[in-house]
């Protein structure tokens, strides 16, 4: 476990990688990660939380890990099969039943994130990959510029907990968070500050780089939140089932009896819009393009 000043400035990658970093704690007390443009290690993830395989072709993944009070200048990556949905490992798992929990098995879990400032410079801020269970971020503030999202909660990832934190990050097109075949998550007490280019988008990508999704995102609940706009013109505040097989490689997907394989569909369903607050908004921008969700702002 490590302890830092305010005053210090890390130029170099953080890697806790596998089994061994299991239950690490880093207190940045106001210290600084910089992986920001211009930096030797831009473009790279700032702090990097990762399992690595074994000799066996097993997965040692890293669990309990706490990560406070600390200014990230770049990206912080939970990863475990694979660093994307389309990565190879994750790709041939997908093709087999069991996926998700294959995935969820190899991955990172119970990992605290607090009190961070997450300041983007091109990359998304904060980035949990395929399988990740169990991450919690609160009291922290996304800004900054990205050209993805502010969160994106891969494939198969499920049980996260996004409380209390600000979100005020510039996106070229994307919405704020993405949950993309991810379930069981809670997003609740955050504040949205003019996220023109959308709030909380829950879809499934299906069979984007090969690989089939087999959750969908289910169950989950978004709650609380206040979603702040100067201007109209934005897009949806919170949009269930946001895709439902409008891409172009939904086309092409692999054909499979479970998934995506089966549906090009989102069968975003079962989740709970509840006590959300739109300032300078109305109720059109809780869009529900799902029959099974229960819907109450």
């Amino acid at each position: 476990s490590l302890t830092l000043d305010k005053s210090d400035v890390i130029s170099k990658r953080l890697i806790l990688s596998g089994e061994k970093a299991s239950g690490i704690t880093l207190d940045c007390g106001g210290a600084t990660f910089d992986g920001a443009r211009g930096s030797v290690n831009f473009s790279k993830p700032t702090i990097l939380i990762r399992s690595v395989q074994t000799k066996d072709g097993g997965w040692s993944a890293p669990h309990g890990i706490t990560i406070r009070n600390c200014t990230v200048k770049g990206a912080i990556r939970i990863q475990g099969l694979g660093t994307n949905g389309q990565a190879e490992d994750v790709r041939l798992s997908s093709f087999q039943p069991d996926h998700t929990q294959r995935a969820q098995a190899a991955a990172p879990d119970n990992i605290d994130l607090s009190g961070i400032s997450f300041i983007a410079d091109g990359k998304i801020p904060l980035y949990l990959a395929p399988g990740v269970t169990n991450v919690t971020v609160e009291n922290s503030s996304f800004t900054g510029k990205t050209g993805g999202t502010a969160i994106y909660l891969d494939a198969e990832s499920a049980d996260n907990s996004i409380l209390s934190n600000s979100f005020a990050v510039t996106t070229k097109s994307r919405e704020q968070i993405a949950l993309d075949g991810s379930a069981r998550n809670r997003i609740s007490g955050n504040r949205f500050l003019d996220p023109v280019n959308g709030g909380i988008y829950l879809y499934r990508n299906c069979g984007e780089g090969g690989t089939i999704r087999h959750q969908s995102p289910q169950y989950n609940e978004i709650s609380g939140n206040t979603f702040s706009y100067s201007k109209p013109g934005a897009a949806p505040a919170v949009w269930l089932a946001s895709r439902n097989g409008a891409r172009l490689y939904c086309l092409t997907a692999p054909a499979a009896p479970f998934g995506s394989g089966l549906s090009s569909k989102d069968f975003a369903e079962f989740n709970k819009v509840t006590g959300n607050t739109l300032i300078g908004g109305d109720l059109s921008l809780i869009r529900n393009d799902d029959d099974n969700d229960g819907v109450n702002v």
